[in-house]
């Protein structure tokens, strides 16, 4: 490839992706979240083993994926098995399942899945087991069953504020409204006084494996954030969360420099890419010439 065709076609693509992100931070500004931000990301998890392009395991990857997108217009959770049963062999089966917070609606649940449908293979390319936390939403997948149903207590993510010092009244009315979480039979809110909370559980767990896993996620929130103004733990089939009333709302920008720091961590990493691209493009015309 001549050295000028090289670097038109490199400054092309440079261009290109600067137009794309910046159109990307502009609608993202632009665009309002819906009920209480719930399509920001909270975490993501990914296994360490891939599946092959175009295999069977990809199609009913894409089916399970179409599935939840429409299941969630009408149902906040719902489980799946694409492929058991089929002559295909076991390996490729997908066993997945989405869960939608409690308080959203039907049409914003809809929306908050497909915002994780879009996510997840960007997150988590061709991976045969991928799960992805929003704050509305939670969608999961494996080429294995053994997760549905089964009690997993696990800390998958943790986030504890600065703490509050020597306010007898908040932690007794915090412990009230942890007390009250753990009697959640699917999803729960709960407040005293100045302090709020919400806790869910997974829709396969059994109502006393609900409250296990809630108790545990409550005895974590102490332990693991002490006396914080506001705490999340999220176990891998629940999670519960409190804040005293206000906290959210001091920094009302935060989300969007959340958003805007991924935006920017991703044009990085692309940059990266284009870097070694243009350094191979380079060492293959040596060796040809």
């Amino acid at each position: 490839m001549p050295r000028s065709i090289q670097l038109f076609f490199t400054q092309e693509i440079i261009s290109s992706l600067l137009f794309f992100f910046s159109c990307s931070l502009i609608l993202r500004s632009a665009h309002g979240d819906y009920p209480s931000g719930a399509n920001m990301f909270v975490y993501a998890g990914c296994s360490q083993d891939k599946y092959q392009p175009n295999s069977i395991f990809e199609e009913n990857l894409n089916t399970f994926l179409s599935s939840v997108v429409s299941s969630s217009s009408e149902v906040t959770y719902n489980s799946f098995a694409i492929g058991n049963g089929t002559s295909a062999p076991p390996e490729a089966t997908v066993y997945g399942m989405y869960q939608c917070r409690g308080d959203l609606h039907p049409t914003d649940c809809s929306k908050c899945v497909g915002r994780s449908v879009n996510q997840i293979g960007l997150v988590c390319p061709y991976t045969s087991g991928a799960s992805l936390q929003l704050e509305g939403c939670y969608i999961r997948y494996e080429h294995s069953g053994d997760f549905l149903g089964k009690l997993d207590t696990s800390v998958r993510y943790k986030k504890c504020s600065k703490s509050v010092d020597n306010d007898v009244e908040f932690f007794r009315r915090r412990d009230d409204v942890l007390v009250d979480l753990q009697t959640a039979n699917g999803f729960r809110v709960s407040s005293s006084g100045l302090v709020q909370g919400f806790a869910q559980c997974l829709g396969d767990l059994t109502v006393s494996d609900c409250s296990s896993c809630l108790a545990d996620a409550v005895g974590k929130l102490k332990s693991m954030c002490g006396s914080a103004a506001a705490a999340d733990v999220f176990l891998g089939q629940c999670y519960a969360r409190y804040w005293a009333s206000g906290y959210y709302d001091e920094t009302p920008g935060s989300h969007n420099n959340d958003e805007v720091g991924r935006s920017v961590a991703i044009i990085v990493g692309v940059f990266t890419g284009l870097a070694v691209l243009v350094v191979l493009l380079s060492i293959c015309k040596k060796a040809m010439g």
